[in-house]
């Protein structure tokens, strides 16, 4: 079966994307010889000097709003974005009118709103709704930017559907890709959510997914653009399925540190920041935060400039 690509000038109006003016960040560390000496907001005629780009990017799985309480309040979830004062976020169980444990709202468009950020929202599921003349009912993962969106794409990736009561693993969408403009220079943000179950064979399919996906955008001489993949793996970092995304990418949190699930009392990592050749990590942290079952990763990162494609 072949891959449904959605192109992004076709989903211009699904995706959500905000042209919302972009809040500067905040200043990062001088941890780093070769970054600049400040964090310039992605606007500005100063930002990026120097060899390396300075970018925050951060992975967050919201639970559709509900914190570790179990109570739905996008405004706390909003807060928690906020927080992080990340220049990209990717998000994941993202419901877009789903149903009424978000109260039917489209947190996509929400947060985005809320934090003065573009957005791209990637549907795993879209369901036809339940009354005539009301939105579909989406769910997925997606990705916030304080940088311009140039592109993006909703990519299959072998999946056993939560929504077949006898389903079978089967292409299905739910893998974003946007095209950011960092100061001039191309960066691919790529976020997922890969299968919970304890057997590891989807994610394995999964994976190999991930690896053909973002070896798309190579040239035919290997070159690649600056990529940064997002998500939940529902993996730990020493887990079998997962050591294919290794060959190619960068954890950008330490191994054995930074736990993130479940956010009370965490034992184990399943949420990551990766970047491929090209950047470089100066430092990651894991906030502790109740406004989800999750706890979020927050790396800062240098991207070269260049990688155009």
């Amino acid at each position: 079966m072949p891959l449904r690509r959605h192109r992004f000038a076709q989903l211009l109006l699904a995706a959500g994307i905000l042209a919302l003016a972009a809040a500067p960040p905040g200043p990062a560390s001088a941890a780093d010889s070769s970054a600049p000496d400040e964090r310039h907001g992605p606007d500005t005629p100063n930002g990026g000097k120097g060899r390396y780009l300075p970018l925050r990017v951060a992975s967050y799985n919201i639970a559709a709003g509900a914190g570790a309480d179990h109570v739905f309040d996008p405004t706390r979830t909003a807060e928690a974005l906020r927080a992080l004062d990340a220049d990209v976020i990717g998000l994941q169980e993202v419901d877009v009118h789903w149903g009424a444990r978000s109260a039917w709202r489209d947190l996509a468009a929400d947060l985005a709103e809320q934090l003065g950020m573009r957005v791209y929202f990637a549907p795993i599921y879209s369901l036809d709704p339940l009354e005539a003349g009301q939105p579909r009912r989406e769910f997925g993962v997606a990705v916030l930017s304080r940088f311009p969106i140039l592109s993006a794409e909703n990519h299959d990736i072998t999946r056993l559907s939560t929504q077949d009561p006898n389903p079978a693993p089967a292409p299905a969408p739910g893998f974003g890709e946007v095209v950011l403009r960092v100061h001039g220079t191309r960066v691919h943000v790529y976020a997922t959510h890969l299968d919970y179950r304890a057997d590891p064979s989807v994610r394995r399919a999964q994976v190999a997914d991930t690896r053909r996906i973002m070896a798309e955008d190579c040239d035919r001489h290997g070159r690649c653009p600056r990529q940064v993949l997002v998500g939940d793996f529902n993996a730990e970092p020493g887990a079998a399925e997962l050591t294919p995304l290794w060959e190619r990418l960068t954890d950008a949190v330490p191994s054995g540190s930074g736990l993130t699930y479940p956010a009370r009392t965490p034992v184990k990592r399943i949420d990551y920041v990766t970047v491929s050749d090209g950047i470089r990590v100066r430092g990651a942290t894991v906030p502790e935060t109740l406004a989800s079952d999750h706890r979020p990763v927050v790396a800062d990162l240098l991207v070269r400039r260049g990688g155009r494609r």
